[in-house]
């Protein structure tokens, strides 16, 4: 029960990839109707600050901040501590803003459920505990450039660049992106003396957004690490929601 609990832990901490906020989305200045996207440049002499606004840029700048909600599905295999044996499923993400909807189904032996409605959370699982979505991943991206954010330099990873974003309350993450298109490569975040991290390895881009296609997670924990892989099947964006998409059981 124990390995089950924090295997959803793990599989929760990955609906960061694509956590946004309402506030960030509309922030920064619109590209002029028909505009391109300036080119990517990263130098040896790049800022942190330099490189956070390259990744962003990346994943698609302005139409990335402006994404009303996006729906992945597809399958995932998930690795207790020291061990080979695979636990398959498939998973369910819905974001749109703060909100998200996870739904992850690995018949006979673990379903599980998560919903965040943008003030309260529910968990299948109430003792399974996971960083608010604003802390980390990309929906720190999002607020680099925000008063009370800072960016600071990290050393390069072999040939990734690396920097660090430090939210208003002291929350981190370090994000790791490629030295010639800026893409994120992975990130780790860490909270309550947890770390957690995402690497990507496969990208697509929809409608001018870059979506990871398949990305593992690492949960680190004093009895070992949990890791878990995905790979993403189906992916919708700015799509009709149902009312309650986000609707919290009672």
């Amino acid at each position: 029960m124990r390995k089950t609990l924090v295997l959803a832990s793990v599989l929760t901490c990955a609906i960061s990839i694509n956590a946004q906020d309402p506030a960030t989305k509309n922030s920064g200045t619109p590209a002029a109707p028909g505009a391109t996207s300036p080119a990517i440049v990263i130098t040896p002499t790049s800022t942190p600050t330099e490189l956070a606004r390259a990744a962003l840029q990346a994943q698609g700048g302005e139409k990335f901040r402006n994404v009303q909600n996006m729906i992945l599905r597809g399958s995932a295999q998930l690795y207790a501590p020291n061990s080979i044996q695979s636990l398959p499923g498939s998973f369910s993400i819905v974001t749109s803003g703060d909100k998200l909807r996870m739904d992850i189904d690995a018949r006979p032996a673990f379903v599980f459920k998560q919903i965040y409605d943008g003030q309260n959370s529910y968990s299948s699982m109430p003792t399974v505990q996971v960083p608010p979505l604003p802390r980390f991943g990309l929906a720190v991206l999002l607020r680099y450039d925000q008063p009370g954010y800072k960016v600071t330099a990290l050393p390069d990873k072999k040939k990734l660049r690396a920097f660090r974003i430090e939210d208003p309350d002291g929350f981190i993450t370090d994000f790791f992106i490629d030295s010639t298109n800026a893409r994120i490569m992975s990130f780790l975040g860490y909270y309550q003396g947890i770390t957690f991290g995402i690497e990507n390895t496969k990208f697509k881009e929809v409608d001018g957004v870059l979506v990871p296609m398949s990305f593992s997670q690492r949960f680190e924990m004093p009895i070992g690490a949990f890791f878990a892989e995905f790979n993403v099947k189906d992916v919708k964006l700015n799509q009709a929601l149902a009312e309650d998409a986000f609707a919290i059981p009672h």
